[in-house]
């Protein structure tokens, strides 16, 4: 009897061993399979998030320029503080292909009586892909400028990336 209980635990540890190698060791320890974030169920694979950054006092020319998230120049608006889930945001920007007036009235809606007395927000698109094994380069596209007078696409990029190309 004491026989076949050894070797009953040593077959579930080489299961539990074999299932750990399959789903875990083979992904270099950052395999989540039941993760809602794709940082982590998708790890390797370029993704793309949205932020919002207050862009109030400056220059025209400058808050429509691409940068890096080392050269990040300006703070980031807290969107939850203004009743707008995080997730919900940048799949809302990140997801939209088609920018069409009410889509772009939706967007502003979402922040209710925000931003106001001359605040600018700037809609950025942070695209982050894998650079070797070990690095990851992180791009920030200024997507959408929300203001109290309405929502202004990007005059540097492509006007077809507002109709159809929504992941770009």
């Amino acid at each position: 009897m004491e026989i076949t209980a050894t070797k009953k635990g040593i077959r579930v540890i080489g299961i539990i061993l074999l299932v750990y190698a399959l789903l875990v060791a083979t992904h270099e320890g950052e395999f989540w399979p039941f993760s809602i974030y794709p940082m982590f169920s998708q790890a390797g694979n370029p993704w793309t998030r949205a932020m919002v950054l207050d862009v109030t006092d400056q220059p025209e020319e400058l808050i429509w320029e691409k940068h890096s998230l080392e050269n990040r120049q300006w703070p980031p608006v807290p969107v939850r503080e203004y009743g707008v889930d995080q997730i919900d945001f940048s799949n809302f920007i990140s997801k939209t292909e088609h920018w069409t007036e009410p889509r772009k009235a939706a967007l502003n809606n979402m922040f209710g009586s925000y931003p106001k007395d001359g605040m600018k927000w700037m809609t950025v698109k942070v695209h982050g892909q894998l650079v070797g094994k070990d690095s990851v380069a992180v791009e920030i596209v200024p997507w959408l400028l929300v203001t109290e007078d309405g929502v202004f696409e990007n005059p540097n990029l492509d006007p077809s990336r507002y109709i159809g190309g929504g992941q770009q």
